[in-house]
């Protein structure tokens, strides 16, 4: 996990943050940094404290305690230092229906305290980048789910943030959309930290350097998609034979593989998997074992996790990540 400390490159540092709603603690101890050029996925279950924590380091709520810093202000002494320096894109982004793209965006500027030649470079740049041109007169009401994304996506870069919250950014879009969404994103993060919170997986592990998980207010993991593949939840392990099935054999519960999860039957011989062993093997005593037994070890691996059975293992549904 990430020390979160002040440096060149954190532009979010969280420390200890904490939040309760009556006899719920949403927030408990949270800390973690993001620094230039990260994109830090962020997923929870339902009512695990992610939304909460967002709105914390947004400034739209107050934690009980802890501190957070933006770009090296912070939150509650510098709230507006703060808000010109993160672009926000919520999950229920507020439009007005009658207002045109362009008005829109005209007015998002304008709140910003953007102005004149300035105003008009950055609204036509944000709409490019969205692809957005043809849209800009017509009203966001009669936009399409998708196209309405885009319009909360360019309203986010509008003031060129250093900070950017995405909250479900790809909701609505298409798979071609999608794409076009990454790639932007990924362009952004190159000079920007940028927090990503989605409910989807694959969105997670296509564009994300690093994840957070959260569950009941308290952050369980940070790491990046590989570090979470082999170090979350149980060991699991492979182990190719040559030779006959030695299931039940008492040499499978003696050399720290862990509890037999299953078998699979090969041309010449059979793949066993285990979970819960140890973090690294005896492979000569593994082979010994099996021999012992009239099974030739071809071949014991760390199977490379998704991050579905990462994030099952983080969240406690430990059958599933076995299966």
């Amino acid at each position: 996990m990430s020390d979160p400390s002040v440096d060149d490159d954190s532009l979010v540092v969280a420390k200890s943050l904490r939040k309760v709603y009556g006899p719920t603690v949403a927030v408990d101890d949270v800390s973690f940094d993001v620094r230039r050029g990260e994109i830090l996925g962020f997923l929870g279950p339902n009512g695990a404290g992610k939304s909460t924590t967002i709105k914390i380091v947004t400034g739209s709520i107050a934690s009980d305690s802890g501190t957070v810093q933006v770009c090296g202000h912070d939150v509650e002494a510098n709230p507006l230092e703060v808000k010109r320096s993160i672009g926000y894109l919520p999950e229920a982004l507020p439009l007005y229906p009658e207002m045109q793209v362009i008005e829109y965006l005209e007015f998002i500027a304008a709140s910003r305290g953007l102005k004149g030649a300035d105003a008009r470079r950055r609204i036509d740049d944000s709409l490019e980048q969205l692809n957005l041109g043809r849209m800009r007169k017509r009203p966001t009401g009669s936009l399409s789910k998708g196209f309405k994304q885009r319009v909360g996506l360019a309203q986010a870069i509008l003031h060129d943030p250093e900070v950017l919250i995405l909250d479900e950014p790809t909701n609505g879009l298409d798979p071609h959309q999608i794409i076009e969404i990454r790639s932007l994103i990924s362009r952004l993060a190159q000079t920007k930290a940028v927090v990503f919170s989605t409910h989807i997986l694959q969105e997670i592990s296509a564009i994300c350097t690093r994840i957070m998980v959260i569950r009941d207010g308290r952050l369980i993991a940070n790491g990046s998609p590989a570090e979470l593949s082999e170090n979350a939840g149980e060991a699991t392990w492979e182990v190719v034979t040559n030779g006959p099935d030695i299931t039940g054999a008492p040499a499978l519960s003696e050399v720290g593989l862990g509890r037999l999860l299953d078998r699979e039957q090969r041309t010449d011989g059979w793949l066993y998997r285990f979970a819960g062993g140890e973090g690294s093997v005896d492979l000569s005593l593994v082979a010994t074992k099996f021999a012992s037994c009239g099974a030739t070890v071809e071949e014991v691996r760390r199977p490379q996790r998704s991050l579905e059975q990462v994030y099952l293992a983080l969240t406690g549904d430990r059958q599933e990540v076995a299966s």
